[in-house]
């Protein structure tokens, strides 16, 4: 079974997330980049309303071949409850027909229930099955506490399985 973790890192959370599953897993890892510009309070606003009207972005890479792949982790932070543009995008782009897939947030308040929703609804309707999707709460978690509640996690949901 070949699996691969694409996720999306604004701050560096999500990415420990990642990197943490990647290392246990022992699988492939692609992290997706949002060729807009993010930082600063005025793009901060502005990437907000683009997360809340699930708006397109250009990403990189800006195509990827998952033929090989039977499992796909897709991993976001969350904004305003919904998944990033570079993750939207990238559901939009890629072939996941008969594809299982796992699905994770972070967030700093939030469960990450309605971006996991949303991403869920995205990826069945391009063929795919979402066999687990889980959030893991960073706020005031430095790395080695994030790495932790992710080997947490991937034990208790038995994500080797996968």
């Amino acid at each position: 079974m070949e699996r691969i973790i694409l996720y999306y890192s604004d701050g560096g959370k999500t990415k420990v997330v990642a990197e943490t599953l990647a290392l246990n897993l022992r699988c492939d890892i692609c992290q997706i980049r949002d060729m807009k510009k993010r930082g600063g309070f005025r793009n901060l606003f502005g990437s907000s309303i683009d997360a809340f009207r699930e708006s397109k972005t250009e990403i990189y890479p800006p195509t990827l071949d998952l033929e090989e792949y039977d499992t796909v982790y897709i991993g976001t932070p969350t904004w305003i409850n919904n998944p990033t543009p570079a993750i939207i995008t990238l559901i939009d782009s890629v072939d996941l027909r008969g594809k299982d897939i796992v699905l994770f947030t972070t967030s700093t308040n939030s469960d990450g229930e309605s971006a996991l929703e949303k991403m869920e609804m995205k990826v069945r309707a391009r063929g795919a099955r979402v066999v687990q999707q889980f959030n893991v709460k960073t706020k005031d978690k430095n790395d080695a506490k994030l790495q932790k509640d992710t080997e947490r996690l991937f034990k208790s949901l038995d994500l080797e399985l996968y």
